[in-house]
């Protein structure tokens, strides 16, 4: 049975509200007379914004008090760009589907010079630790600036931070029209996504059998496949915004391949492979390739970033 009413709950964010107004909205082209609303809720992540993701909590902070209305009954779903969601989810809560997958790949935004052209010592901003590890690998010359805040903000941050570029995610700059601003969109061999990067995932409490059938239309048994192994990998690694780590999956045909990326956050050190075979072993995939990295040099780097704690199996 169909419920008469959905509340979907998301963050503030112009992104975050328009990837929910897009699941609301294809939730009612299906379900014209069921009433769908949006729940904006504030997370920590969105309240700290002058401290590197990576020092206080990590991706979770964007979906921990949402996934707390959740848990109270307070709405039935979440919208989740599936990059902020952890590897494991809390115990009554799981990830019911994930979309289509919009362009995975990083975008440059600078005043119209490539990646490979700008001028030593440029100052790039990004937020992520694997971002940097990659284009350090290959320009050790640059500085890299951490930033904060929604898209537009980062965006921003080019004059106010007198940065020469900044690195976001292509499918972000697509979904809010500012794919005019792409200067440059990286291949995935320059620098690999994060994981997850592009899809949405929607989020249900495990018991709520009725909308967890209302909604199963909107997965994409590729996307998740995909998804499904990076995220395999993610959780063999023990890994978060802590650790810069990226994996990357594609189907073609009955054929998954899965590339991944493990390094230090200074670009010294890092290990990369890949891992091809059946797309139904999506999962097995992802954590053999972790296993692979991590003996070849992959543990020994996420020791050295995390300190004592354990990297890996």
């Amino acid at each position: 049975m169909t419920p008469t009413s959905l509340k979907i709950g998301t963050r503030g964010s112009p992104l975050a509200l328009w990837q929910a107004r897009w699941v609301r909205d294809r939730l009612l082209e299906r379900y014209p007379h069921c009433s769908v609303s949006l729940v904006k809720i504030k997370t920590s992540g969105d309240r700290i914004l002058d401290v590197p993701l990576a020092q206080v909590g990590g991706k979770g902070l964007f979906v921990k008090e949402i996934e707390e209305e959740m848990l109270r009954g307070g709405i039935d779903l979440a919208v989740h760009s599936m990059k902020d969601v952890p590897a494991e989810f809390p115990p009554g809560l799981g990830l019911a589907c994930v979309t289509q997958r919009e362009d995975p790949r990083d975008a440059l935004v600078s005043n119209g010079t490539a990646f490979a052209d700008l001028p030593p010592g440029a100052r790039v901003g990004t937020s992520a630790l694997r971002r940097q590890a990659q284009l350090r690998a290959i320009r050790p010359d640059l500085e890299m600036v951490v930033i904060r805040g929604n898209v537009e903000t980062r965006l921003g941050k080019m004059e106010t931070e007198n940065l020469d570029a900044v690195v976001l995610a292509a499918a972000g700059l697509k979904r809010l029209g500012l794919a005019d601003r792409v200067t440059e969109y990286l291949p995935v061999g320059l620098s690999l996504p994060a994981i997850g990067q592009g899809a949405l995932g929607i989020e249900c409490r495990q018991e709520d059998t009725a909308v967890l059938e209302a909604i199963s239309f909107l997965n994409d048994p590729a996307t998740a496949r995909c998804v499904g192994a990076e995220r395999a990998f993610l959780l063999r690694c023990r890994g978060g915004c802590q650790v810069p780590l990226a994996a990357h999956a594609e189907i073609a045909g009955d054929e998954l391949r899965l590339c991944a990326f493990i390094g230090s956050v200074d670009g010294r050190k890092s290990v990369r492979g890949e891992i091809s075979g059946p797309a139904r072993r999506y999962e097995e995939l992802g954590r053999e390739l972790a296993d692979t990295l991590l003996h070849g040099g992959g543990r020994d780097i996420l020791r050295d970033v995390l300190g004592d704690a354990p990297a890996g199996p």
